[in-house]
This record gives C-alpha cells, sequence and structure tokens, in this order.
C-alpha cells in the first residue's frame, strides 16, 4: 500500500492537490490528526486492496501533535508500507497575498503575531520535514492547469497520459441551449431532412437521414473544420487542467442533422482513440 503525506505551509496549495490526487484515484483525507494515521493504515490494510493509494494532508492545524509525524512515518515503514512526502511550498510574498485574500487567520497566527511572522515560525518547524520530503511543488507561480499537469506528472504513473472526458451532445434550438456547454456549434446552415416527407420520422441515427446530411459538400467540408478545430484545441484544454469538454451541436428541432453530425464527430474521436459519448437531448420530442 503507499502513503502519501502531503503537507508544507498553509496556504500553499495542499487541500488543492489532494483535489488533484482523487482524480488520480488516490483515496484522500484532509487535516488528518497524526497521531491517528498508524490506526487509519490498520483499516486500510484490512480492507484488502481496496485503498492501494492514500493521499493524508496534515500540517501544523494540529499544533503539538504534528511534531509526532518523523515517528508515525517509521510506523508506517514498518507496516510495509510505501511512505512518500509531498511538500507543498511558496514564497512569503505569495503566502500573505493568499491569505489577504482569503481573510482567514494562519493557524500560527494569534493576538500580536502577524501572518507574516506566523509563516516565518512554520517555515523552522516543517524545516526538518521539508528536507526528507521526496517531492516538492513550489505553487507560488502555477496555475490550477499547471498544478495538475505537475502532480499528474509525479504520482499518475509512467506512460499514462492527460485524459479529457468528452461529450457530444446533440440539441433542438427551440428547446434552449445546453447549460453545460463548452462549445457549440449550429448547424442550421444545411439543408433540412425535416422538410423531406420520407425523411421526416426519422432521425439522424437512421442511415437515410445521415445520408441525406452529408449528401452535401457544405456537410462534408464543416466536419473538416470542425474536427481540425477540434484536434487543435484538445491539447490546450488538457493542458490547461480541464478533466471535462462538452461539444453541443444544435438544428432547429435536435433530430435530425444535429443528431447525424454529433455522431459522427462522436465516432471520429473514438477512432482516434479519445474516449467520447454522445448524448441526444432532444431527438425524442
Amino acid at each position: 500500500m503507499e502513503f502519501l503525506i502531503i503537507t508544507g505551509l498553509s496556504g500553499a496549495g495542499k487541500s488543492r492537490a489532494a483535489d488533484v490526487l482523487e482524480d488520480l484515484d488516490y483515496y484522500c483525507v484532509d487535516n488528518m490528526p497524526v497521531a491517528l494515521i498508524p490506526r487509519f493504515a490498520e483499516l486500510c490494510l484490512d480492507a484488502r486492496g481496496r485503498y492501494e493509494r492514500v493521499a493524508l494532508v496534515t500540517d501544523v492545524r494540529e499544533r503539538e501533535g504534528f511534531g509526532q509525524l518523523p515517528g508515525i512515518l517509521e510506523e508506517l515503514a514498518a507496516m510495509d508500507c510505501t511512505v512518500r512526502i509531498l511538500y507543498m511550498d511558496a514564497d512569503l510574498r505569495t503566502l500573505v497575498r493568499r491569505y489577504k485574500e482569503s481573510r482567514r487567520p494562519h493557524p500560527l497566527a494569534g493576538a500580536g503575531v502577524s501572518i507574516e511572522q506566523a509563516i516565518r515560525r512554520e517555515e523552522e518547524l516543517l524545516a526538518p520535514i521539508k528536507e526528507r520530503a521526496d517531492f516538492v511543488v513550489n505553487s507560488a507561480n502555477l496555475t490550477l492547469g499547471m498544478l495538475q499537469n505537475r502532480l499528474f506528472g509525479l504520482f499518475a504513473g509512467e506512460g499514462k497520459k492527460r485524459e479529457i472526458d468528452i461529450t457530444v451532445m446533440s440539441f433542438g434550438y427551440k428547446h434552449g441551449l445546453p447549460l453545460d456547454a463548452d462549445l457549440v456549434f449550429d448547424v442550421r446552415f444545411l439543408p433540412n431532412p425535416f422538410y423531406v416527407e420520407e425523411l421526416r420520422p426519422l432521425c439522424g441515427l437512421d442511415r437515410a437521414v445521415s445520408d441525406f446530411v452529408f449528401g452535401y459538400p457544405q456537410t462534408r467540408l464543416f466536419m473538416e473544420k470542425i474536427e481540425e478545430l477540434i484536434d487543435f484545441l484538445l491539447p490546450y484544454y488538457i493542458e490547461e487542467g480541464k478533466l471535462g469538454l462538452t461539444i453541443a451541436i444544435g438544428c432547429t428541432g435536435g433530430r435530425h442533422r444535429s443528431v447525424a453530425i454529433a455522431a459522427e464527430l462522436n465516432k471520429y474521436l473514438n477512432a482516434k482513440g479519445i474516449g467520447a459519448v454522445s448524448v441526444h437531448r432532444d431527438m425524442e420530442r
């Protein structure tokens, strides 16, 4: 079992790091009392493989108990647990600014103790832990996307690539725009199968409707353009840390043109090895 101890300076991003690690299939617990860590480890071991990767956030919020951490780490090692330490760091100016913006008190601040003094005291207390840390991440100049990429590179495992969950959604404008759409494409410029009597009762998933829609050169050209755009955008969305993307394709009623285009785009993405699912919101209306 792997235990990752997330610690570091208050305001440096420990809780945010835990959120990212949770997306990497770590079981995460924030503000874990140090004295309870060995017992928690026993419970995880008794679960027989249910918790193989555990990340625990612990820091000076526990006051005197935090000083027991070095000894607790030795106990974990004696239990045949792989123990690593992620230390979240940032410079003094950044931490002071973050605390001013959050309007929350520093755990070591108090009457007569400024934020700056509290941060310097915390640095002294954490110096021994920082020295033995396996990873030190300075979050001062990192956006959330940059932090996600950094932690992904450290903890996702060799050969694993960042992925993004894609939903390709067809919809009808007369029923309203999808609230969760990231990209919206209007295909009402294409010839409408609705006005072909034998196609009207069918939907965009039927071969006859799809052949009608893609029988026009503007449809094929549009597909080339949209595929080229998605190919361009996806790496940048992933780099920015986006985990999910909804691509909405809209026509008037959401039954014919948008369904055919969405189905074809979903097929294109799957053929490239990109995990995408299609949802036809208004097809049955």
